[in-house]
């Protein structure tokens, strides 16, 4: 951990206890019927029959069943069906909720299906699928110096829910920044390309730069509940400043690289040329001869050209 993290305590998830939401839901399809039964009898209970009006002759209601009883019933099941009814939540696949009790971390609930805790209990959805980012092009320059437009793309996604709801603002805004910071980071490390020494290179190896710009991107992103699956660069090329110049550079190193393979396999072959003349005596060279030989052969394996041969009939000192 580093000296700006040591004052930040870590959240971890752990799970957290909820009802299964399918007895709860019986519960509430059984106060529906209560509550239409109650209010039935209630509306019994102080209706009378047509033309008798209550207390106006002196006489009481035909039906002297209390009504007040029914009335508690009926809005007591109305306020039971309302206090279920904020308590349901639902988790799909590769879903979760954060449970909090007065902003307290209770834990995560990850079971699919229906679910159902206490109205006052915080619920907070938070997906653990795996998301998909294609960054911007950013300019950085490599460790030559050189300026350079790079892109990658991210997959990720939520490894631990209580990090990535409490101990980041905004995991998601908090990914795309680490994401772009990583890429500089990662691309500043080694160079564009470079043919005279044997050194990793944006360009050549790719699999080796994916590769540390996926841990560089799990370190960063570890603090806040988030797992990289992949990473790769999308892009990459030199600054249009730059890159008509780099372009002829490229293509001279390649011409240097392939006349230096080229002048060392005519030297081998000349090599064997000669050593298969000096086998058993049957050709004496001196010195002078061997040295044309020598001329000669480099000449025909090193030219860019085809080479005319010439016949001489005479002596090698005429």
């Amino acid at each position: 951990m580093n000296e700006g993290n040591k004052g930040i305590s870590r959240s971890q998830e752990r799970p957290a206890r909820t009802s299964s939401g399918y007895l709860m839901l019986f519960v509430w399809l059984a106060l529906i019927a209560w509550t239409i039964f109650a209010f039935l009898a209630f509306g019994g209970a102080v209706n009378d029959p047509p033309g008798h009006v209550p207390w106006i002759d002196g006489q009481p209601p035909l039906d002297t069943t209390p009504a007040w009883p029914w009335a508690i019933g009926w809005v007591g099941g109305i306020l039971a069906l309302l206090f279920i009814a904020f308590g349901f939540f639902m988790i799909q696949p590769n879903m979760s909720a954060v449970i909090t009790l007065f902003g307290e971390y209770r834990g995560t609930e990850r079971t699919q299906g229906l679910r159902w805790v206490w109205p006052w209990i915080g619920r907070k959805k938070i997906s653990v699928r795996q998301h998909n980012i294609h960054s911007e092009k950013v300019k950085v320059n490599d460790l030559r110096g050189n300026p350079i437009e790079v892109a990658c793309n991210v997959v990720w996604r939520v490894s631990d829910t209580a990090q990535a709801a409490f101990d980041v603002d905004d995991y998601k805004a908090f990914v795309n920044i680490q994401i772009e910071a990583g890429l500089r980071t990662v691309a500043s490390r080694h160079p564009y390309d470079d043919i005279e020494e044997n050194e990793t290179t944006l360009r050549s190896d790719g699999e080796i730069v994916n590769a540390e710009l996926q841990t560089e991107l799990n370190e960063r992103l570890s603090h806040a509940g988030i797992r990289v699956d992949e990473a790769g660069l999308t892009h990459l090329a030199y600054a249009p400043e730059i890159a008509g110049a780099m372009l002829r550079r490229q293509q001279a190193e390649a011409v240097i690289a392939a006349r230096a393979k080229l002048v060392l396999g005519a030297v081998s072959m000349v090599e064997m040329a000669l050593d298969k003349l000096n086998e058993g005596g049957k050709v004496h060279l001196d010195d002078e001869r061997r040295a044309a030989m020598v001329s000669n052969l480099m000449v025909v394996l090193c030219g860019d050209r085809e080479v005319t041969p010439v016949v001489n009939t005479g002596s090698l000192y005429q």
